[in-house]
Order: C-alpha cells, then structure tokens, then sequence
C-alpha cells in the first residue's frame, strides 16, 4: 500500500501509526489532527509521519483513510472530505458504536463511496499519542461491520490489514455489535463512572478521607473511570437504546442482590457469587486475561 491517511492521532490513531511502521504496511502515513497539543507531541515524538491540515491534495492519493477521532466528529470530516473522495478509497474507523453512527455516514458520504467500519478492542484509560503503542493491537480482537451493502473487496482489504497489526479478525453485523458490546463494554464504564461518583458523594457527606483508603476495588473502578470523557459520551448517546436495556438489567440484578442481603438468604446470595466467579475462568481460557492477581504493583 502506498499511503494511509489517519484521522485523529490520539492514543489509538498514534498506536496505529506506530504499528503500521513497524510492520512496514505502507511508503507514506498522513494524520490529520487538530489539536495543537497532539501536533506538538507528535513532532516531539518524532512518529514517522506527515502531519497535514488540509485534505485536498492527500485524499486523492489515499489508499486507506482510518477515522480515529471520537464519533461527534464523524460528520464535520465526511462534508470536508466528501468532495475529494473516489470509489477506490478504503475508508474505516475505530468506534466502539456502530448503527447509530453508520446511519450517519449513509446519509453523510457521498454517493458511490464505500466505508467499512472496524472496531479494534484494544485501548486504555489514558489518551494522547505519547500513550501509543505499536503492540496495542497484538492478539485483541477486531470487529469488522458486515452489512448486505458491504463492499467485499474492501471487507477482505481490512480484514489482512488488521491481522498484518496482529489482531483477531471476526465480523458482525451493527446491531449484534452494539448489542454485545453494550454489556461488555459500556456497561462497565458506565458502572466505574457512577461507581466512582457514589463514592465521591460518600466522601463529601461522611466528611471521610475516603479516597485515601481506596480497596482494589474502587482502585480498579476509578482506573476505568479515568477514560476519555468525550469518547465515552458519544459512545453512550450513540448506543442509547442498548445501554438503557443493559442499565435496566443491572439495576435489577442489584435489586435482587439487595433484597438478599436485606433478608439474609445464604442460599440464594452464595450461589450468585459462586455462578459469576465462573466468568473470570472463562475469560481467562478465552485467553483474554492472564492468571495472575494484581495487588496493584505494577
């Protein structure tokens, strides 16, 4: 491939930058950034890359263009580029949503134009490219969108392009994608931030040094809930109707939860705890973890 066009160079874009290098994937990487701070430390960082901050002489000679930025800005971009696009252009992104966001570009790009929507699962509470890292991707899963308007030929491009970077390749559908990820993702960082929030509104009614004395526990939740706040409210409103459905199961497996330790049933709390430890196992026969504890050394 001669040139990839990367747009938005934060953690994931940076790590894709620093991938694609080191796997030697194409002769030129343009990124497009608009933050002037990102631009600083790129160049600080010395990334192999041309930084640039107009589209019109780099879309045409794109052969891969990969949107990094949060979902919010999806459209500004599509009507700065749309004119300079062709048909042969392969475009992706990275989002963790997927219908609401498809449902715009559909009516956003421009006719004839192909766009294949990928989701690397692979990140990190922190954000900015001097967070990147070329490995980031290495052995996690990446979900390729397979609609029956897919282009083939471009689903097959991307479907080499991410295993080249390392990751397992599987393909969904957008609303399976948002539904599974609704409860394996979004509901989780939605918890760590609410969790996090309770307990900062603990600390200020008890008037307790609360954080001070932080278990594993809200040490692990506030690490989630340390993640990139816009990513994070575009995923939700993007998602909205699968999380709402996730958040009203939560809520009611709490209220059973309660009731049972309200009324002291042995029986029926025991074996909720005994049934969810089985997941850790699995997920570590998944391979999606290692099994080793954490006590927060490292």
């Amino acid at each position: 491939m001669k040139n990839i066009l990367i747009i938005g160079c934060g953690l994931i874009g940076s790590s894709l930058l620093r991938a694609i290098v080191k796997k030697k994937l194409s002769k030129k990487i343009f990124v497009y950034e608009k933050s002037k701070s990102n631009i600083s430390k790129i160049k600080k960082l010395k990334l192999s890359c041309e930084i640039i901050t107009d589209f019109k002489n780099v879309i045409p000679k794109s052969d891969l263009i990969i949107f990094c930025t949060p979902m919010s800005e999806y459209e500004k971009i599509i009507l700065k580029i749309n004119k300079y696009l062709s048909p042969q252009t392969i475009i992706t992104d990275v989002g963790s949503s997927k219908e609401s966001s498809l449902a715009l570009i559909k009516k956003k790009l421009k006719k004839g134009i192909s766009w294949t929507s990928s989701h690397p699962i692979s990140g990190s509470e922190v954000s900015g490219p001097e967070f990147g890292d070329s490995n980031l991707f290495l052995n996690k899963w990446c979900i390729l969108i397979k609609e029956q308007n897919s282009n083939n030929k471009h689903l097959i491009f991307l479907h080499k392009f991410w295993k080249k970077i390392g990751s397992k390749v599987v393909t969904m559908n957008s609303n399976k994608h948002d539904e599974v990820f609704s409860m394996t993702s979004h509901l989780p960082h939605l918890i760590a931030y609410n969790l996090v929030k309770t307990a900062t509104d603990f600390e200020k009614q008890k008037k307790y040094d609360l954080v001070k004395f932080s278990a594993g526990g809200l040490r692990d939740f506030s690490r989630i809930a340390a993640s990139n706040e816009i990513m994070w409210r575009d995923i939700f409103f993007n998602n909205q109707s699968n999380i709402s459905k996730a958040i009203d199961l939560f809520i009611k497996n709490l209220k059973s939860f309660k009731k049972d330790i309200d009324s002291k049933n042995n029986k029926s709390l025991i074996k909720k705890l005994v049934e969810t430890k089985k997941v850790r196992k699995k997920i570590i026969k998944l391979k999606q973890d290692i099994n080793k504890p954490d006590f927060g050394r490292n």
